[in-house]
């Protein structure tokens, strides 16, 4: 686990100060995350869960997601999105080859009622967030800024769990079943950190962004990013079913919603990861059999 542990650190390290800030003695500054990510690959390698291919395949999304603020031409900088777009969605869906993720809980039905599961410390789709967070997501830089932006959470996100968990149930996707299994931390975890800081960064801190910028001079275009955010999330979760996905469209406007009030990625992912905690610990998961 020393890699998966490693690429949790440098997510943590987002939000460190920017080394720009820092004395560097005319020497070239890194921002913390990257050395750690760095890290965490030699330690999947030595570990046989990451080979040169699917390092090359970070190296790339790296290299379009940087090029996607940097490059000097418009056109440069829309194609070089589409191209992290692509590379992010391949990573995160298990697809660019290279990556031989950890299996932390062997399939298992945590409930008497429940579907079985598995879970991965998924190295692909954690990196391919990290990435995303880094170089394009709109962070909170201050600490003055958690304030507002817990604020800005705290009614939509209550209202967003109340109708998602509600309406699950009306579904009969899912019952109240409180429980705290041995490997919950674990969970709760790799959940975070692996999974919702990933799909935050690519449906809210890259799609909704770019569109609310295209399309902010359009009549209703943030409502639109919104929505069309939200749609996509959904359609990313359709091999749950049509029900889980519409539930799931939910959810995602709600994540998308807070997002908007914010303007910061922080919001997404704090209300992302609560709905999934109270999913986890008091209801059935993922869903009834």
């Amino acid at each position: 686990m020393s890699a998966p542990l490693l690429l949790m650190l440098a997510i943590c390290t987002v939000w460190f100060p920017s080394p720009s800030r820092w004395p560097s003695g005319g020497r070239l500054a890194l921002a913390p995350w990257a050395p750690l990510l760095a890290l965490a690959v030699l330690a999947g390698m030595l570990a046989g869960q990451v080979d040169a291919i699917g390092t090359a395949g970070l190296a790339l999304l790296a290299a379009a997601a940087w090029g996607t603020t940097h490059a000097p031409r418009a056109w440069q900088r829309a194609s070089l999105l589409v191209l992290t777009l692509l590379l992010a969605l391949l990573l995160a869906l298990h697809r660019w080859p290279g990556f031989h993720n950890v299996l932390v809980v062997p399939s298992a039905a945590i409930t008497a009622d429940a579907r079985p599961f598995m879970l991965y410390a998924n190295l692909d789709k954690g990196a391919a967030g990290l990435l995303l967070l880094a170089l394009l997501a709109p962070r909170i830089h201050a600490w003055r800024e958690w304030r507002a932006t817990i604020g800005a959470t705290l009614l939509p996100g209550a209202v967003t769990i109340v109708l998602v968990m509600g309406l699950g149930a009306l579904a009969g996707l899912v019952r109240p079943a409180l429980k705290w299994p041995d490997f919950t931390l674990q969970f709760l975890a790799i959940n975070l950190f692996l999974t919702v800081v990933a799909e935050e960064a690519f449906f809210h801190g890259v799609i909704q962004h770019r569109l609310q910028a295209a399309l902010q001079a359009v009549r209703g275009g943030t409502g639109l990013a919104l929505v069309l955010s939200a749609l996509l999330f959904g359609a990313a979760h359709l091999g749950g079913g049509l029900a889980y996905a519409a539930l799931a469209t939910v959810a995602g406007a709600g994540y998308g919603w807070v997002f908007q009030r914010s303007g910061r990625i922080e919001a997404a992912i704090l209300l992302h990861f609560m709905l999934n905690a109270v999913h986890f610990l008091g209801f059935t998961y993922p869903a009834l059999a």
